[in-house]
């Protein structure tokens, strides 16, 4: 096992091959995003020339001036910050305590309940937006911000319980019988001990979450009709209209849409690697 190990690193072919590919990979990743900063400094008849440039000639930040200036987008991010943060905080917190119960407690049909709660998460979500709106509409919830947070909730607690579950289960046993031995209840063992060492886990959970709220179209286009409520992913479309595509005022608006993401990354990065890295090993 150690020559394995110490043979790692020492060859300069495979590793020199390694950094290509992982260097190509990330040149077609980014160049979408680097296309749509492109498009944005562009003025309109620089959008439409052919062939295109790639660098643009003459940079212009007419497009994010007016998005900032002429546009609801901000009230669009800010609608999507508040909807996605309390959403997945929420969901996180319940999520966290529903997998330490399911790891660290004796519960009949311990299983069948893990399966069952996975399995909810299989559900089409266009299967269940007409009796959403029913039940929204009866409950007086129908465009309102607070339908959005309990929709997301509901449907991103299933899938972070069953992550979460996952981490939990890599954690040793003993750790909560020491913190017993100690004086700890189960409960004050889950604050005390569990939730420091699985932060990784949880994060990353959180994490994936909150891109999946963020970007999603199909519940918040259907639940919210007005302008005001409107999240940043539908709010978008505004540029998309039936006398064309506004191409530099879209992607201005996506380049600083996905601001908050990436910072969220950059802020969390090491605990989003750490915990990625815990999630794909067994035992």
């Amino acid at each position: 096992m150690n020559k394995k190990n110490s043979s790692l690193g020492k060859t300069p072919g495979l590793d020199f091959l390694t950094v290509i590919i992982l260097i190509g990979a990330s040149v077609i990743s980014l160049f979408p995003v680097l296309w749509g900063l492109s498009t944005a400094l562009k003025t309109d008849d620089a959008v439409t020339m052919f062939p295109p440039e790639i660098i643009p000639s003459n940079i212009t930040l007419d497009n994010f001036v007016s998005v900032f200036t002429k546009s609801d987008f901000m009230i669009y991010m800010r609608n999507s910050i508040l909807v996605t943060l309390i959403g997945v905080v929420v969901a996180t917190v319940v999520a966290a305590h529903a997998a330490y119960a399911l790891t660290f407690f004796k519960i009949r049909f311990r299983k069948g309940i893990s399966f069952f709660i996975l399995m909810t998460s299989m559900v089409p979500p266009v299967a269940l937006l007409v009796p959403l709106y029913m039940l929204s509409v009866k409950l007086n919830l129908y465009n309102t911000r607070i339908l959005l947070i309990l929709v997301y909730t509901a449907w991103r607690t299933p899938v972070l319980t069953w992550i979460m579950q996952g981490f939990f289960e890599k954690l040793p046993m003993e750790i909560v019988e020491a913190g017993i031995i100690d004086g700890c209840s189960k409960t004050k063992a889950f604050y005390k001990l569990i939730l420091p060492i699985s932060q990784p886990g949880i994060v990353s959970a959180a994490l994936l979450s909150a891109v999946y709220v963020w970007n999603d179209y199909l519940v918040s286009s259907s639940f919210i009709t007005t302008n005001e409520k409107k999240m940043i992913s539908v709010g978008l479309y505004q540029y998309i209209t039936q006398y064309g595509i506004k191409w530099g005022l879209l992607m201005a608006a996506v380049m600083v849409s996905i601001i908050p993401i990436i910072i969220l990354f950059v802020c969390l990065q090491r605990k989003f690697v750490d915990g990625m890295a815990a999630g794909a090993v067994k035992g």
